[in-house]
């Protein structure tokens, strides 16, 4: 039982579990923003345009059983704007690796060997 908890706690306290909730609880809050976005604001447009005022009441039925389209719909515009803003976030951070990647590094420092051998050189220049 001891061992189960010095691994659980080794499992706890990496640095990737940290991000990942970390990653859970502002993707939580993101989701609300995309959904207030598209309850809010696009739903209404779309409905505007074709004359429906709440997708949410949009369904048909089969057999007495309620097909919720509009549901669905709005599901997948949330899901669109979803994968938009996780593309875009994606490609701008790619964009900054590139920069980084692209700017030339610094040469190395010389080693004690090279350091040594150049005073070597630069004495025996000077003897001449």
């Amino acid at each position: 039982m001891k061992n189960f908890l010095k691994e659980f706690k080794a499992f706890a306290v990496k640095g990737n579990v940290v991000d990942l909730a970390v990653a859970v609880i502002i993707g939580g809050a993101f989701g609300a923003i995309v959904t207030s976005f598209v309850n809010d604001l696009i739903m209404p447009l779309i409905g505007a345009l074709f004359a429906v005022p709440d997708f949410s009441t949009l369904a048909f039925t089969v057999n007495g059983t309620p097909i919720m389209i509009g549901l669905f719909i709005q599901a997948v515009v949330n899901f669109l704007i979803v994968a938009l803003s996780i593309f875009m976030m994606v490609k701008a951070l790619n964009s900054f690796k590139k920069k980084e990647e692209s700017a030339p590094a610094a040469p190395p420092a010389p080693s004690k060997e090279e350091l040594l051998l150049t005073e070597i050189r630069d004495l025996l220049k000077e003897r001449k």
